[in-house]
């Protein structure tokens, strides 16, 4: 299998597990990340997901060299470039990144909602050095996460950046000790598991699209997620938890 799958404490974790070729990926691995997102959003228990790689590597991006004797992309009907980039999960992602995360990898990473890195990581879009454009969100993504004059000399430079300029411009979360990236990640994702499941995935929704929203429209676009919650089995627990001052009990939801 190119992809290892567990599951710790509401936690799935997902690595790709392609060391020989620094985790790049082909279509079949594009597709096996594919359908462990897919199974991970199907399973109630499951309530955060941590993405990595094995080897103390991310993942290089496209297997370039498969493509060369395939002349298969690794894009999935279902969620686009290498298994995730189109439509990552609804469920709270986060990205733990060893070793470069450049083109492909960086996108991956982009994709999830909270970037944890080793502090010997490098992170960077290459694509203009030869010739192409980093098209799995790479440019569509990165200037919302980092300021636009960042993003913009990454995308025309191409030159990587390392692991704490990326924590100063804000586009990774935390930087930790090289080979405790995937526990801290882990440790994070079980922070986000521990709160009410529905409010996470609304509150989530309600942040990555308020972007496209403009001024008041917010207040009344945001309600289609946030009055279901409002009204949810989860709310009135929460309260009741709060007044006799004991953890909640969260609906699998």
């Amino acid at each position: 299998m190119n992809v290892e799958i567990a599951i710790v404490d509401k936690v799935g974790v997902l690595a790709i597990n392609r060391p020989a070729v620094r985790n790049a990926i082909d279509l079949p691995t594009a597709e096996e990340i594919a359908a462990a997102l897919d199974d991970f959003e199907a399973r109630s228990e499951i309530r955060a997901i941590v993405i990595t790689g094995r080897g103390g590597f991310f993942s290089a991006g496209m297997d370039l060299k498969a493509l060369t004797a395939t002349n298969q992309r690794p894009i999935t009907a279902s969620r686009g470039a290498f298994g995730v980039v189109e439509r990552p999960p609804a469920k709270p992602m986060i990205a733990a990144v060893e070793g470069a995360a450049l083109g492909g990898g960086l996108e991956i990473a982009l994709a999830a909602d909270v970037i944890v890195i080793a502090e010997n990581a490098r992170l960077g879009l290459p694509e203009v050095a030869r010739g192409l454009v980093a098209t799995a969100g790479g440019v569509l993504r990165l200037p919302n996460r980092v300021p636009r004059a960042v993003a913009l000399e990454m995308i025309m430079t191409g030159v990587p950046i390392s692991a704490q300029r990326a924590y100063e411009v804000g586009l990774v979360n935390h930087v930790v000790s090289e080979g405790s990236v995937l526990t801290s990640a882990v440790e994070l994702a079980q922070t986000i598991a521990a709160n009410a499941p529905m409010a996470v995935r609304a509150a989530k929704a309600v942040a990555l699209n308020a972007v496209h929203w403009s001024g008041s429209d917010g207040f009344m676009l945001q309600r289609r997620y946030t009055d279901p919650v409002r009204e949810s089995a989860d709310a009135a627990e929460g309260a009741r938890a709060f007044v006799e001052k004991r953890p909640p009990v969260w609906q699998d939801a």
